[in-house]
């Protein structure tokens, strides 16, 4: 990516763990990069195979006090969890990493000052690139869903209604 003000990337149909080791790059070389509709990211494995994954990651504790379990946070929302596998690639308890977090912003949906923005796409963490066909996955947004997100509907009525108001914008435009 060539370095920009700000990077809109639209997660919809990219693998977890590639984009995420993409973002953490780019935001460890300074570049500020804004992800938008999380919900639709996709995990390579079927939908049960990673509900049993993410049970086992919820039963992790503080060994020093089991029953506190505010020292691991447990995302459900789908932007959290994005946030969260980026972190993990991210050095993030230096103060360059923490600077990288900052640099980073993830959201469900597309909000709206990023909704009149050009999003980008990147080829190399496609799911139709780099998945084979017969093979099963699931998207995120599903997976959190099962775990407790419930805006779900919510973020599917707001994008119907921004995708009528771009289509009317593009009707426009083109006239």
């Amino acid at each position: 990516m060539s370095f920009t003000q700000q990077v809109v990337i639209d997660c919809r149909g990219h693998l977890l763990g590639r984009l995420a080791s993409v973002i953490a790059k780019e935001i460890l070389n300074g570049q500020h990069v804004v992800c938008v509709r999380a919900e639709d990211v996709v995990i390579s494995g079927s939908l049960y195979r990673n509900k049993l994954k993410y049970a086992a990651f919820k039963k992790k504790t503080m060994n020093s006090n089991p029953r506190h379990t505010g020292a691991i946070k447990h995302h459900r929302a789908p932007a959290k969890i994005l946030w969260r596998t980026v972190r993990g690639m991210v050095p993030h308890k230096t103060a360059r990493g923490g600077a990288a977090m900052d640099r980073l912003k993830t959201f469900e949906g597309i909000p709206h000052p990023f909704d009149r923005k050009k999003r980008m796409v990147v080829p190399s963490c496609l799911k139709v690139l780099r998945l084979r066909p017969e093979r099963r996955f699931c998207r995120l947004g599903e997976l959190s869903s099962e775990y407790g997100w419930k805006h779900g509907s919510l973020i599917e009525r707001l994008e119907t209604q921004r995708k009528v108001k771009s289509e009317a914008f593009y009707k426009k435009k083109t006239a």
